[in-house]
């Protein structure tokens, strides 16, 4: 029979042992894009409210987070601002599966708060360079890689100025980091999602971008892990339902799916 003090050692550490095992709660990690951040966390708390999981968001650009994932990184989950990366990813070899388009969004133009543009609508006649100082950028996201700035390079191609705001664009890693600009008040305009200018009180809605001068924005959501866990197989499942559905509508978005 073994010492009492050696049954009370192995009694108190099992009672320590037993609670930390009984509370781990399965880890789901989400790569999402930027201009998701606001209302993915607020999913984020309403789904692990309701389950006994805990979801893990990575938030940065969608190429930055496309890339990533193809060097290995251990995402479960994949929202990108633009097919573009989507389908770079799965040309990478990358698991890319049960694939859906999940959310639509707008392309706006932003002023701080306090300035004194007044609203218009590009392509009406009035160009964004003429509202523009001297010396005064425009503010967007990276037009090579950012999916904001690609959209905001397609709509001012489309709208003929393109070559006159080429050389004055102040460019952000992400779509958040372009808006911050405008707040900071460094730009006094800024091309930026609809959601994200609704998401802040230091920058105001100049101007909406007519659909037809860009390629539609759509956010398309994947698997990227080989072999999902029922718990992110759930996960998945409920982004796309009417419970997501309306904390997305909350946040400005347009839901292309759901139960």
């Amino acid at each position: 029979m073994p010492p009492l003090r050696t049954v009370a050692t192995l009694g108190a550490l099992l009672f320590t042992l037993l609670p930390l095992s009984a509370s781990a709660a399965e880890r789901i990690q989400v790569f999402a894009a930027a201009s998701l951040t606001d209302a993915m966390n607020s999913a984020i708390a309403s789904y692990e409210s309701q389950h006994d999981v805990e979801v893990v968001p990575v938030y940065a650009s969608s190429s930055t987070l496309a890339r990533q994932i193809a060097n290995g990184a251990p995402a479960d989950l994949y929202l990108s601002a633009n097919e573009q990366w989507m389908d770079w990813l799965a040309d990478q070899g990358t698991t890319v599966d049960q694939r859906i388009d999940l959310l639509a969004n707008r392309l706006v133009l932003i002023a701080p708060r306090g300035s004194d543009i007044a609203p218009f609508t590009p392509g009406d006649g009035t160009s964004i360079a003429a509202r523009l100082g001297a010396g005064e950028r425009l503010s967007v996201g990276n037009t090579d890689h950012v999916p904001a700035g690609i959209y905001a390079k397609q709509a001012l191609e489309s709208l003929g100025e393109w070559q006159a705001l080429q050389s004055r664009l102040a460019s952000g890693d992400n779509v958040r980091a372009a808006m911050a600009l405008v707040e900071r008040g460094e730009t006094p305009l800024g091309i930026v999602y609809q959601t994200d200018a609704e998401a802040s009180d230091d920058v105001r809605q100049v101007g909406i971008f007519p659909d037809a001068s860009h390629t539609p924005i759509t956010y398309p959501m994947a698997v990227v892990t080989p072999a999902p866990s029922a718990a992110t197989e759930a996960l998945r499942q409920w982004l796309a339902g009417d419970a997501a559905r309306r904390i997305f509508t909350r946040y400005g978005f347009t839901p292309l799916t759901g139960d």
